[in-house]
């Protein structure tokens, strides 16, 4: 073979079976009918809770400790049922019990060919190992995105974030490998040097958070560049929320003149949850893993309902994750959706935390349910931030939000009350508005800062 005939190989995907005009990365399982779905989780979960009983202590100690044995899981309602959920803290403690490790491992270290953490801003971080198989896995759950949404080996990617410690976007550098495209890294470059090299490489997508997207298009505009007349077709998004909210999309898609796509990933878990093509929310990759939505007391939600999302890692053989609570809420979606995929839909991806929910005269709201109402008020931008303190009988919240540019300060005074009336319609309670000047808030190269809790912290 000539160099010329390997040229000329260079833009086939690496996987050459798949149909270069198919609209999926993997038509046999993302259109799965439901009931043979179910029948997979059954085999998979069963495998799996042996394998972790017979090779991981903290499991092994957990199951004998509830009476559970892996046999006596039979079905999904057993799952659901009898196997007790975990959470990050009770990683971090097996971990601990005799570092780096400890008894949460399922294989030799010598396997390990990455090690990765979570950010620990709320505590200790909980150490991420990754074997060769775990990172292939990880990087085709992103595979399913990009493929979904139209992008194909010829496209190059843009990665604006400083490479680290966290697994986000490695993961989606790993898919970008498994799909065959150009990866252009941007790390170490201040944004301005980033700008430039848009500019001049012409990358067709953009991987960054969505904040991020949206202070290099502000800090464009200052600088003279029109990234809505870029090379780029696509902005990829992860770390937060963001496409799934109609403000945050309509605003990245009119600075960049490009589609605004998400994926929804835990990190000690996976990227679990890519895009949906037609933008509904994510969906969970039901090939990889398992996920039940659960109320407060722990019981499965019934379709179209909130609940905290529950997941387990059929991919992440290294340390097992299994009933893994992530505290996110989500909307799930059980039927087959308008693009296709059979796969669980979590409309609107995260829609917030258990963990920040915030009780106002006797009602809870969560955060995110605040941001969806921004695009209801015209003139009012993507930027803010939600201030909550202790009052003498509820939570006082105050949302500081930027309008768009142009705005006259005159109106502030009318968009803040008719984002009171918004909220007021549509959640139930009163909160203050405060309508800061355009560029007020600042600006976050990773995840955005949204929510300052200043009440008191619980002994």
């Amino acid at each position: 073979m000539s160099i010329l005939d390997i040229n000329s190989q260079r833009q086939q995907p690496l996987l050459s079976a798949r149909s270069r005009s198919g609209a999926y990365w993997n038509e046999y399982t993302e259109t799965m009918p439901r009931d043979q779905l179910d029948k997979l989780h059954v085999k998979r979960l069963q495998a799996l809770l042996r394998y972790a009983y017979d090779r991981v202590p903290f499991y092994h100690d957990l199951y004998q400790g509830v009476g559970m044995a892996p046999e006596d899981i039979r079905s999904l309602d057993d799952f659901n049922k009898y196997v007790p959920t975990i959470d990050k803290k009770d990683l971090v403690k097996a971990q601990a019990a005799n570092p780096p490790w400890g008894d949460s491992i399922a294989l030799d270290p010598d396997y390990f060919i990455y090690h990765f953490q979570t950010s620990g801003s709320t505590g200790t971080p909980l150490r991420i190992p990754f074997s060769l198989h775990t990172q292939i896995q990880y990087g085709e759950q992103w595979a399913y995105l990009y493929w979904g949404v139209g992008i194909r080996p010829h496209d190059s990617f843009y990665f604006a974030f400083p490479w680290g410690m966290y697994t986000g976007f490695w993961s989606a550098y790993w898919g970008v490998r498994c799909l065959g495209g150009t990866v252009i890294s941007g790390g170490g470059l201040t944004s301005e040097q980033r700008l430039q090299q848009i500019e001049l490489l012409k990358p067709t997508v953009l991987v960054s958070t969505p904040t991020y997207a949206l202070y290099l298009a502000e800090l464009a505009k200052e600088l003279g560049i029109d990234t809505s007349s870029t090379a780029i077709q696509y902005t990829i998004h992860a770390g937060e929320p963001g496409p799934g909210i109609p403000t945050t999309r309509q605003a990245i898609e009119s600075a960049w003149g490009a589609k605004a796509y998400e994926l929804y990933g835990v990190g000690e878990v996976g990227a679990i949850a890519p895009g949906c093509p037609e933008q509904r929310g994510c969906h969970f990759s039901e090939d990889q893993g398992y996920a039940t939505i659960v109320d407060s007391s722990g019981n499965p939600v019934g379709h179209g309902e909130v609940g905290e999302n529950v997941v387990t890692s059929y991919i992440q053989m290294a340390q097992p994750v299994i009933k893994y609570r992530t505290h996110d809420l989500v909307r799930a979606h059980y039927d087959t959706c308008s693009c296709g995929r059979t796969w669980l839909l979590y409309e609107g991806g995260v829609l917030g935390r258990t963990d920040d929910m915030i009780t106002i005269k006797g009602t809870n709201v969560y955060p995110a349910a605040i941001e969806y109402l921004l695009s209801d008020v015209p003139g009012l931008g993507s930027h803010y931030e939600l201030h909550v303190t202790s009052g003498r009988l509820n939570d006082e919240v105050t949302v500081k939000v930027e309008p768009v540019s142009g705005i006259s300060a005159n109106s502030y005074l009318q968009m803040e009350k008719s984002l009171q009336q918004v909220i007021k319609a549509k959640i139930g309670v009163t909160i203050g508005v405060n309508v800061v000047n355009p560029g007020e808030l600042p600006r976050y190269e990773l995840k955005a800062k949204r929510f300052f809790d200043h009440r008191p912290k619980k002994a």
